[in-house]
């Protein structure tokens, strides 16, 4: 999401090469997905729907709205329109109390058409590619860029694995329950998804590397790249070796859930509140780090992509083709996908916001999360991000208010009393059940556990997966202060 200070800027900036306004009056401008293909075929920009080309923000009817952003997500699942499809997600802006849309469109590894032409995006706005040369000089230049695009000429279906598809499909539904790719069968959403092309220069027609990385067996991965490879490293006392390592050489799906139970086993989520909801700053913060070192390294690269936890901090680091070279100023950045293919699917399957977001969050909720703390990222050989734990982020610091602690004890039942005081770590269900003596798991869970947890005082130590079968539980900060304060006693 875009924050109104962001779009007053590229207002303020006028338009460019990555900056196009469009009137929105009377409806979706016709040539609004000619400057989406041409963005896409060039380095990406952000199109803003409401917006006079003099920078007056004239804004879009409220009640034209539902419509206008249905029919963008809908035509750019079009390939009548756009081919390949590329979905795209507008947002809703207020600005100087008008509401515009805001469309970010990122660089694509493929070559698209609009209406059947080619568009690309200059200096003076978009034009039509004609000449078989042009078009030959954009797929040469993306390919040498984005390499998740090579054919792989003998890579076949049977290599694949089914059960990913099916996965992707069910992490769809829980994203979208409407997603139009929900209902493709995998040829076909391999396909829309862009994980087959034909390359111009050798006539080869087929499934591409970023299809191996996403789909394939861990035989045909590894046979396919060697740059398929993450190291999770716990360095806290043991600085010469390491305290836990995990090495991850799978597909991207787990490779994702792999990478985020490490980080769960060995980083707390502190108790947080952003306005009336409870956020997992744990979450927040490395969703997007995990992504970002999956969509945007450089899988050529054999040198694994890495992250570290220290005691006094956190390292990110994955080899990439760079952009740029030194240190990123998160207010004044232009983000730039690595792997578009990989990114959009991963968009699709919610395990990925959007382009920029991750330096966004992250930015926004470290401070939260460790005591002040601002992050940095440098862009190189590799892209470095290094979260600084002031306080470590191990010990649970963060806010927990008057309000919050008085409303929670009026809530505490005698069953809940009887839970936290049995609580020393973390615990399953099973170990809680015979430590409280009750045999009965459903009443266990429905007059012990729930109400703890909603009440705040305990919490899960695989949020994003209630029903894991590894799920443990254990006090939160507003739990453990509770139980330092005697607070239970008059209760």
């Amino acid at each position: 999401m875009y924050s109104t200070e962001e779009i007053r800027e590229l207002i303020r900036n006028g338009e460019g090469p990555e900056v196009e306004y469009k009137l929105a009056a009377g409806g979706l401008p016709r040539s609004f997905f000619e400057t989406v293909c041409a963005f896409l075929n060039r380095d990406g920009g952000m199109v803003l729907l409401g917006v006079e080309d003099n920078g007056t923000v004239s804004g879009i009817d409220p009640a034209y709205m539902p419509r206008l952003k249905k029919e963008i997500s809908d035509l750019s699942n079009n390939p009548d329109k756009l081919d390949p499809p590329y979905l795209l997600f507008p947002h809703e802006i207020a600005v100087d109390d008008k509401i515009i849309i805001a469309v970010r469109v990122p660089a694509s590894s493929q070559v698209h058409r609009c209406d059947g032409n080619v568009i690309m995006r200059g200096d003076e706005g978009d034009y039509r590619v004609t000449q078989p040369n042009q078009i030959a000089a954009i797929v040469n230049r993306k390919l040498g860029f984005f390499t998740e695009q090579r054919v792989l000429p003998f890579l076949r279906m049977d290599q694949l694995r089914y059960d990913l598809f099916d996965r992707s499909r069910a992490l769809m539904r829980t994203h979208d329950s409407q997603h139009p790719w929900i209902s493709l069968d995998n040829e076909r959403l391999l396909t829309v998804g862009g994980f087959v092309r034909e390359d111009p220069f050798t006539g080869q027609h087929g499934l591409t590397l970023a299809a191996a990385l996403m789909f394939g067996t861990d035989e045909i991965i590894q046979s396919a790249t060697a740059g398929c490879k993450f190291d999770a490293i716990l360095r806290r006392h043991d600085l010469d070796r390491y305290d836990d390592r995990l090495m991850v050489r799978t597909n991207l799906i787990d490779s994702f859930d792999l990478l985020m139970g490490f980080v769960e086993k060995h980083l707390n989520d502190p108790f947080y509140i952003e306005g009336t909801t409870r956020v997992s700053l744990r979450s927040k913060i490395f969703r997007e780090l995990v992504s970002n070192i999956i969509a945007h390294r450089e899988y050529t690269n054999a040198q694994p992509a890495r992250m570290i936890i220290y005691a006094n901090r956190i390292v990110f680091d994955n080899p990439c083709v760079a952009n740029g070279h030194g240190r990123i100023d998160p207010d004044h950045f232009t983000p730039k996908s690595k792997n578009p293919t990989i990114c959009k699917f991963m968009i699709q399957i919610g395990r990925y916001e959007e382009l920029g977001s991750g330096i966004s969050n992250v930015s926004k909720y470290l401070p939260i999360y460790a005591n002040g703390s601002m992050p940095t990222f440098e862009e190189g050989d590799t892209f470095t991000t290094t979260l600084p734990l002031l306080a470590a982020a191990t010990e649970v610091t963060t806010e927990v208010t008057t309000e919050v602690t008085t409303e929670v004890t009026t809530e505490v039942t005698t069953e809940v009393k009887r839970l936290l005081e049995v609580f020393v770590g973390e615990h399953n269900r099973t170990d809680l059940g015979q430590r409280l003596k009750l045999v009965n798991e459903g009443h266990l869970r429905k007059a012990y556990i729930k109400p703890a947890l909603e009440a705040g005082l305990i919490e899960m130590t695989i949020p994003d997966k209630p029903n894991s079968r590894l799920q443990k539980y254990r006090l939160s900060a507003v739990g453990k202060k509770l139980l330092e304060r005697n607070s239970l006693q008059k209760i």
